[in-house]
């Protein structure tokens, strides 16, 4: 049994020993880490305590310094400064925080800051700061925009940094490496005017485990200068897979249609269990799973409830609440509760359609079994037939703990350049203090001191393109202080604080009060009065648009919109890429009757869509590439498949397309999905074994891909999201923001400036970065390329449409059909077809 060495572990063990509990070895292993002042990372499986691994070492350590009066000590000022990515996270994480300084005596303060946080909250934050604070990266970077903001973080001991691996990777995670980094120097600074010597700032991020822990800790510890140490949770977490298997497999497979008509077996799975989370990838197709469960279970009326990021967040609050409680059966839900919210009644998880990524499927069983030896079960429900490979891939990659790395960003020149509009609109700053703080962190390591001048004088004159207006001059320098004088400016800048940049939302109201959620403008847009939609598992017809709010009534039709939201696609993953084509292999092998080891249910089922596709063409195996060769009244089909994802190949039908050109005068029209990609001719396309391996080869790729795309236009649309977050476009006020197409007009005149004027400027820069690093995915369609080169390409002319390209031909067809009409000509197609 754990005791402990020091008084506050002491205390702390007797409290566990009296709830029946005593710590894991990871915990006691990071309370001693803490303890001594050490910065590190804890990696453990959702539900395993990780939250309680940092936090009772905060507690300990306090105790430690007040062992004789820890119950009676108040009003310490900040201690524990933990930064969530969620709003979510930070109600359920604060609970469980206030239950333990209860019951153990001490005389804490939790709160609680985000965008949803009161003015009161605030002001009464302002006057006595509570010893904890839970906090997103936006509300921290504006607790740094407030005059005196070092008197706030001088006493704080511990920084922790929950979901890192969910920050990581993004600008989010930037603005908390700077955030970091401006905290350990302005106590430094503060400790050295007052000639003490307070210990060190430690620094915890909190992390499930993604392929470069050991990158992400350093990312994290960089300003500490620390090396740390990662403290992993034992034993791996059991998780349970299943597939939902169909009763008839289609051999000719097409995307999104096959979930629906799975539901039915989803109902038993409900009953079965006390509450199931049904995981759906966009918010569109969870309006549809919703209303369609309630139609085939009626039963479900009140126990089922919807969640994602557009409902209004009272009603999302709601569902949490009623989850926690396990008073819902079912939650059909989006992304928004992906993310540590501690769900105990949750016994198993559905998952419908691909993932797209090891990582967040094992993210989403994690969600189920919230204890930490409690099994994990998910359901994974394919949303066409081929789909059931990647539940044999993901079952594997799960088993070899297979996961995704997250790459951290370097050199985001505009979370910066607001980082330092913030500083300059609080208390201001020295440029060569700051250029120290800032070079401390990962991402600006590499920060050059001609970047950094650039960026001062960005900020002060307008640089060379803006310098003839005063709207870009925002900082003055005062005796050597740089600073934001101006009210209106400081204003602004304060409204506009953060890197997520989204489409303009309009809310949703009804005409007779009563608010339902948001929607994006572009979507709404596009709407007639008249029209029902649904939002919110309710359909509603538009009424109006007033004042960027949309007003709707209930409508009783039985046919509506279903809303489709930006950025709606998550990118397929490299790992799930790399298990799919393992399987494949494996496939390929079953076939031949030489199977590498016993088939898993999921390829045993899929074997006559195999049979079908062996015949009529080929199975690639692991290192090989297929490409088919297919003449239908359409035209001339050239079928790939690289099994790379979406982006990868969206990139690569352009630059094949583009390459095929350069030889012929020929046009195409594309179509792509996670497994390959579709050139459509009218004419016959030139690809054989005299040329193919030219044309996929990695020479002059770089040049070849910015001449294939629009690259300035794609990096016009990167450019908008740089000059939002780097403060060159104002988004409006709450309430009034600027519509979407004004703020792309205004970003494209000053693309166009700095095109034309300053074509070294590093804002334009970063935009074409982004489109190769980001759109593009130029690094792994780089490794693409070389793992092509490295194999062999096999090149077959079937006489028909196969299995594989069928998908590809269906969403070929996609924009020109309604779905009503698409389901209508894919039946019939798939009756000629296996005639």
């Amino acid at each position: 049994m754990y005791k402990g060495n020091s008084k506050g572990e002491k205390v702390v063990a007797e409290w566990l020993r009296q709830k029946g509990r005593q710590p894991f070895a990871f915990q006691a292993k990071t309370w001693n880490s803490i303890i001594a002042g050490e910065s590190g990372l804890v990696n453990a499986p959702t539900g395993c305590g990780k939250t309680y691994a940092v936090f009772l070492g905060a507690v300990i350590r306090f105790i430690n310094e007040h062992p004789d009066n820890f119950t009676e000590c108040g009003e310490n000022g900040l201690k524990l400064l933990w930064v969530s990515p969620l709003r979510a996270l930070a109600k359920d994480i604060g609970r469980a925080m206030e239950e333990a300084i209860r019951e153990l005596g001490l005389q804490w303060r939790v709160a609680i800051r985000n965008g949803d946080t009161t003015t009161s909250e605030r002001q009464k934050q302002k006057r006595k700061m509570p010893e904890v604070l839970i906090i997103t990266p936006e509300s921290l970077h504006l607790l740094l925009a407030q005059k005196n903001y070092p008197e706030i973080f001088n006493p704080v001991q511990i920084i922790a940094v929950d979901e890192w691996h969910e920050l990581l990777g993004s600008k989010r995670g930037v603005q908390v490496e700077l955030a970091i980094a401006r905290i350990i120097g302005c106590r430094r600074t503060e400790n050295e005017k007052a000639g003490k010597k307070n210990p060190p700032v430690s620094v915890w991020g909190i992390s499930a485990t993604i392929g470069n822990l050991e990158e992400a800790k350093e990312v994290l510890l960089y300003p500490t200068g620390e090396v740390g140490n990662i403290i992993k949770a034992d034993p791996k977490k059991k998780i349970r897979i299943t597939s939902i298997i169909p009763d008839e497999i289609e051999k000719y497979p097409w995307a999104g249609h096959l979930g629906l008509k799975l539901a039915d077996k989803v109902v038993p799975i409900i009953y079965n269990n006390n509450t199931t989370l049904l995981f759906i990838n966009t918010r569109g197709m969870s309006e549809r799973w919703y209303q369609h469960l309630l139609h085939i279970s009626p039963d479900l009326a009140g126990v089922i409830a919807l969640h994602h990021g557009s409902i209004e967040q009272e009603l999302r609050i709601w569902v949490e609440d009623a989850l926690n409680t396990g008073t819902l059966k079912v939650v059909v839900s989006t992304a928004s509760l992906d993310l540590g919210v501690d769900f105990r009644p949750v016994d198993t998880v559905v998952q419908v359609g691909s993932p797209k990524g090891v990582a967040r499927f094992l993210q989403r069983a994690g969600r189920s079994g919230h204890q930490p030896d409690a099994e994990s079960r998910i359901w994974f429900l394919p949303t066409h037939s081929l789909e059931l490979m990647e539940a044999a891939a993901l079952k594997e990659a799960a088993a070899l703990n297979f996961m995704e790395s997250r790459q951290p960003l370097s050199l985001c020149y505009d979370v910066l350049l607001q980082f330092m509009a913030t500083l300059a609109v609080s208390d201001g700053f020295y440029p060569e203090e700051l250029w120290q703080e800032i070079k401390s962190t990962a991402c600006f390591r590499d920060l050059a001191k001609e970047e950094w001048q650039t960026l001062l004088q960005f900020l002060t004159t307008g640089g060379v393109a803006l310098g003839q207006y005063d709207d870009f001059k925002k900082v003055e320098i005062i005796g050597g202080l740089y600073k934001i004088t101006s009210r209106k400016i400081a204003m602004r800048h304060r409204m506009h604080i953060g890197t997520i940049v989204s489409d303009s939302m309009i809310k949703v109201k009804f005409i007779s009060g009563g608010y339902i959620g948001v929607i994006e403008e572009y979507f709404i847009s596009r709407l007639q009065p008249g029209d029902v939609f649904t939002l919110a598992g309710k359909n509603l017809e538009f009424i109006q648009i007033k004042d960027m709010t949309a007003f709707v009534k209930k409508s009783n039709a039985t046919k509506s919109i279903i809303p489709s939201w930006e950025g709606g696609r998550m990118p397929f993953s490299a790992n799930l890429g790399f298990m799919l084509r393992k399987k494949l292999d494996e496939a390929a092998a079953m076939l031949q009757g030489k199977p590498k080891h016993k088939p898993e249910i999921e390829l045993e089922v899929l074997r006559p869509l195999l049979n079908l596709q062996h015949e009529l063409s080929h199975i690639p195996g692991e290192g090989e590439l297929l490409i088919e060769h297919i003449e239908t009244k359409d035209g001339y089909h050239l079928f790939v498949y690289p099994f790379e994802g979406r982006l990868v190949h969206e990139a690569m039908a352009a630059l094949l397309a583009y390459r095929i050109s350069r030889t012929k005068a020929i046009t195409f029209s594309f179509a792509m999905n996670d497994y390959g990609f579709e050139l459509l001719s009218d004419q016959p396309i030139p690809v054989d074994d005299s040329n193919v391996y030219e044309l996929f080869s990695e020479k002059d790729l770089l040049a070849d891909i910015q001449r294939s795309v629009n690259a300035t236009e794609m990096a016009k649309r990167k450019f908008r999201d740089i000059a939002v977050i780097g403060g060159l476009i104002f988004q409006g006020r709450p309430g009034e923001q600027v519509k979407q197409r004004h703020i792309q007009s205004s970003a494209s005149l000053l693309f166009n400036v700095f095109s034309e004027y300053e074509p070294g400027n590093i804002l334009l820069r970063q935009a074409y970065n982004e489109v190769m690093d980001q759109q593009m995915e130029e690094v792994r369609l780089r490794n693409m390329l070389e793992r092509i080169q490295e194999g062999k390409i096999i090149i077959r002319w079937p006489e028909k449409l196969t299995p594989f390209c069928f998908p590809l031909k269906v969403d070929s067809m996609r924009e020109s059909i309604s779905s009503e009409k698409l389901e209508d000509r894919v039946r019939k197609m798939q009756e000629q077809l296996e005639k």
